[in-house]
């Protein structure tokens, strides 16, 4: 059945929306990038050019105020995903922000009483949770072929030391945890089907930047516990093992799948240690960012939930809330859910 495309805007002309997301969305069934906004219009100009964008503008407020965008993808530094997310929906667009939604719990409940306020959609852009990659590793769960899952270990890292890198912006809420260690909270509780009773963890900090450069914690699940690493001064890399009672599930390149090329999972019964019985899932290549942006502009469309609703995103900021919080008590701590 033919649709329209919903128009879409995008506030900035930040890295990850110029290389990947906007990309993907224009190559979508169910999105069309309409404008681009910047505050300099020589760099909106200039991105809307290089991609194809009919309208550029020299500033947020001019996006919003335009009456054909019915869209906004917010991938604004992290202290300015609920102030502009906020006055995009009061504006009447609907809203897909990066990750994370907020800054802290309260700061997520305003954008929340937003959302309730104006009616419109807002979702968290966690694009890992649409892959096909993550959706054949619950299948895989769902089948019983590992047994009960016990336990979840991964690992997220790269180096950078660049000052003017807003993950190196401590106000600007960077640093690991937030920028890449909400990951694994995110798919942690996915794939266990709950959510945390308590959080540990501990932290290393940038002498100079104030931001967290080493975070590792423990998530308790009634299940389970989840375990995971992350850092930015360390070497790129990233794993998440899945370990049941009868076996476990590797997922070889599990947060930046590439969009060209196959993903793949792996799933070991146990019986070699060698790995001699280790079978390969392989999935097609899929661009998660254009999936991302099809499923929000199709719940747009026909005014259906979004795949993350704003209150399980409000429920990950919690619990990176305990986290920070327990390296602050030494302690074990409860995530504060609403």
């Amino acid at each position: 059945m033919k649709h329209e495309k919903v128009r879409w805007g995008i506030l900035g002309v930040a890295s990850i929306a110029v290389r990947k997301v906007i990309p993907g969305m224009q190559g979508g069934s169910w999105s069309e990038v309409t404008a681009i906004a910047s505050r300099d219009l020589s760099k909106a100009q200039r991105a809307a050019r290089e991609l194809g964008i009919p309208k550029a503008y020299g500033s947020y407020e001019e996006i919003l105020a335009d009456p054909e965008i019915e869209a906004i993808y917010n991938p604004l530094p992290n202290h300015l995903h609920v102030p502009w997310s906020i006055r995009a929906l009061e504006a009447g667009k609907h809203v897909l922000c990066e990750k994370p939604i907020s800054l802290s719990v309260e700061e997520a409940k305003q954008l929340l009483a937003a959302r309730d306020r104006t009616g419109m959609k807002v979702e968290e852009a966690f694009m890992v949770r649409t892959h096909p990659q993550w959706a054949g590793a619950c299948d895989v769960i769902k089948s019983g072929t590992i047994g009960e899952i016990r336990a979840i270990i991964g690992n997220f890292s790269y180096y950078n030391q660049d000052p003017n890198n807003i993950r190196n912006v401590n106000e600007w809420g960077g640093g690991g945890l937030m920028d890449i260690g909400c990951y694994h909270v995110f798919t942690s509780r996915f794939l266990f089907d709950q959510e945390p009773t308590r959080v540990i963890g501990t932290i290393e900090r940038d002498a100079d930047f104030n931001v967290d450069v080493l975070t590792s914690a423990i998530l308790e699940f009634p299940g389970g516990q989840s375990i995971f690493t992350c850092g930015t001064r360390m070497v790129p890399s990233q794993r998440v093992q899945i370990l049941g009672t009868k076996g476990r599930i590797e997922i070889a390149i599990p947060f930046n799948a590439p969009s060209d090329k196959p993903t793949k999972i792996y799933v070991d019964d146990g019986s070699d240690i060698s790995g001699a019985v280790i079978r390969t899932l392989e999935f097609e290549p899929s661009d998660q960012y254009r999936v991302q942006g099809d499923l929000f502009s199709r719940a747009v469309r026909e005014n259906t939930e979004v795949a993350i609703p704003l209150e399980y995103s409000i429920k990950n900021m919690a619990i990176i809330e305990a986290i920070f919080n327990s390296t602050r008590s030494g302690h074990w701590e409860q995530p504060k859910y609403i």
